[in-house]
C-alpha cells in the first residue's frame, strides 16, 4: 500500500531542495541530542509550527523505527487505526513501514484495527515525515490515528505499544502529534495550554484528560497524548520538558485568535551529577531555608571554575545566576551557591515559591577560563560566551542562546547588561562553557 503525501505544497514545500531548505533553518544541528522515549511536535504549516518542531526534534536520539500517534481530523476510516505495511512517500524519498512492530502492537491491542482509509487524507503523521528524514532518511514508521474514546482506551494503546517495543527488543521513538489550543487569544491559549502541559509534564494523563475537558481545551492531540505517556510511564519515563511553546501570532502578528504549539520530550532521568547538585539545592533551599550537606564529590566538582545556574519554568526563564570566575572553593560550592541566587535573587524574578519547584529545569554551564580577544573574528555566538568590559564595568553572555544570532548581537547585549554606551571602547574576552543538563 503506498500513502502519497497530501499537504505537499500546503503546510510544507513540494519541492526537496526547498522542503530540506526550509527544515535546516528550523532545526539546531548542534544541539545535544537525549535518549528519548518519546515526544509532543505539532502538525500544523511549517512557517507557524514548524520552529517548535525543530527545536525539538533536534534535540533526540535517533531510532531506528517511529511511532506516531497522530488524531483524526478527517473522519475518515476505523476509530483506532494502524498500517502495518506499505510506504510513506514525502518529497524528501520514501518511509517502510515497520511491519513486525506494527503486526505485534495490533495483536496486542483490543481497540486498534488494520485501516488505511484513516491515513489516506490525514496530515497529522506526514507533516513528521520530512523533519525526521532530514536528520536521518532511512527510518521506519509505526503509523497509528485514534480518535475520542475514554481514557481506559488511551491506556491501553499505550501499553500495547509499550509491551511490542519491549518484546520486540526495538529501537524506538514515540511521537504524539498535537497542536495545543485553537482559535483564542494568545493570554487564553498560553493559560489553558500551560494547564495541559503541566498534567503532560507530570506524566498524568488522567489529569490531562480532565484538565481538556473542564477547561473546553482545543489540544487535538490530546489522545495520542494520553496514549504517548502511558507508554512512556510502561517503557521507564520518569520526567518530561517543555522544550519549545509558541503560537501562531508570532508569526502573524495577530493574538487575537491564535493556535498553540508546544514541543515536549519525555525521557528516563538521566541527570548530570552537576544538575542534579543544583535542583536538590534549590528543593531544599526552597522548602527547608537551607543548602543540602556535600558528599563525596565527582572529578568535576572538585575543580574550581566560575559557573551559571539557570532555571526555567515550562520553557520560560525562571532565574539565571553565575561566576564569571570561581569564588568558592570549588564547582560544587559554587553551584549551590549561584543555584540559590538563581532561585531566590535574580531581580528579573519572584523567589520561587515551593509551588513551582516540581515545573523546574536546570542547566548548568561551567566556564573556562576567559581569555582576551583581539579581533571579533575570533567570537562565535555558538561556540563562545563573551565578556565586555570597560573599566570595571562587565557584562557577560553566555554562548548558544536562542535568538542570539550574532556577535554584533551578543556585544550589544552585554554592553546593555553593564551599562557601557554604544562609543565607549571596550575589551573583548571569550569563554567556552560545558553545560550540564
Amino acid at each position: 500500500m503506498m500513502r502519497n503525501p497530501v499537504v505537499a505544497g500546503q503546510f510544507y514545500p513540494g519541492s526537496p531542495g526547498e522542503l530540506s531548505s526550509m527544515i535546516e533553518k528550523m532545526v539546531d544541528e548542534e544541539a545535544g541530542k537525549e535518549e528519548v522515549i518519546g515526544l509532543i511536535s505539532p502538525h500544523a504549516g511549517y512557517v507557524y509550527s514548524g520552529m517548535v518542531a525543530g527545536a525539538t526534534i533536534s534535540r533526540i536520539k535517533f531510532k531506528d523505527t517511529f511511532i506516531i500517534i497522530g488524531p483524526n481530523h478527517t473522519g475518515y476510516g476505523k476509530p483506532f487505526s494502524i498500517m502495518t505495511a506499505g510506504i510513506w512517500k514525502t518529497p524528501l524519498g520514501d518511509i517502510e513501514i515497520d511491519s513486525a512492530l506494527a503486526e505485534r502492537i495490533l495483536a496486542l491491542s483490543r481497540y486498534l484495527e488494520e485501516d488505511f482509509e484513516a491515513h489516506r487524507a490525514e496530515h497529522s503523521i506526514e507533516v513528521q515525515l520530512p523533519f525526521l528524514q532530514y536528520f536521518r532518511p532511512e527510518i521506519k514508521l509505526v503509523p497509528i490515528i485514534i480518535t475520542h474514546a475514554s481514557g481506559d482506551v488511551y491506556r491501553e494503546i499505550g501499553r500495547a505499544i509499550a509491551e511490542a517495543t519491549k518484546e520486540m527488543n526495538r529501537e524506538t521513538v514515540i511521537i504524539a502529534s498535537s497542536d495545543m489550543t485553537h482559535y483564542e487569544s494568545a493570554k487564553a491559549a498560553r493559560e489553558k495550554d500551560t494547564r495541559a502541559i503541566e498534567a503532560i509534564l507530570d506524566l498524568d494523563e488522567d489529569e490531562l484528560l480532565k484538565r481538556v475537558r473542564e477547561m473546553d481545551i482545543s489540544m487535538c492531540g490530546y489522545a495520542p497524548a494520553a496514549s504517548l505517556i502511558s507508554a512512556a510511564r510502561e517503557l521507564g519515563a520518569t520526567e518530561a520538558e517543555l522544550v519549545r511553546y509558541q503560537n501562531s501570532g508570532d508569526v502573524s502578528g495577530d493574538y487575537s485568535a491564535v493556535v498553540g504549539y508546544a514541543g515536549i520530550i519525555i525521557r528516563k532521568r538521566n541527570m548530570s551529577p552537576l544538575t542534579r547538585l543544583a535542583k536538590e539545592t534549590v528543593e531544599k533551599y526552597i522548602r527547608e531555608g537551607r543548602p543540602p550537606e556535600l558528599a563525596e564529590l565527582t572529578p568535576e566538582m572538585e575543580e574550581q571554575a566560575g559557573v551559571f545556574v539557570s532555571i526555567h519554568k515550562l520553557g520560560e526563564l525562571r532565574g539565571c545566576i553565575g561566576t564569571f570566575e570561581p569564588m568558592e572553593n570549588n564547582v560544587a560550592e559554587e553551584i549551590i551557591t549561584n543555584a540559590i541566587s538563581s532561585a531566590t535573587r535574580d531581580p528579573r524574578f519572584p523567589q520561587v515559591m515551593p509551588d513551582e519547584l516540581k515545573y523546574l529545569d536546570y542547566s548548568v554551564d561551567v566556564l573556562t577560563q576567559p581569555e582576551p580577544v583581539e579581533d571579533k573574528e575570533q567570537l562565535d555566538p555558538k561556540k563562545y560566551g563573551i565578556i565586555v568590559e570597560s573599566g570595571w564595568r562587565r557584562g557577560l553572555l553566555l554562548p548558544d542562546l536562542e535568538g542570539v544570532n550574532s556577535v554584533e548581537h551578543q556585544i550589544d547585549i552585554c554592553r546593555q547588561k553593564a551599562g557601557i554606551e554604544p562609543d565607549e571602547p571596550v575589551v573583548l574576552y571569550r569563554f567556552e562553557v560545558k553545560r550540564h543538563r
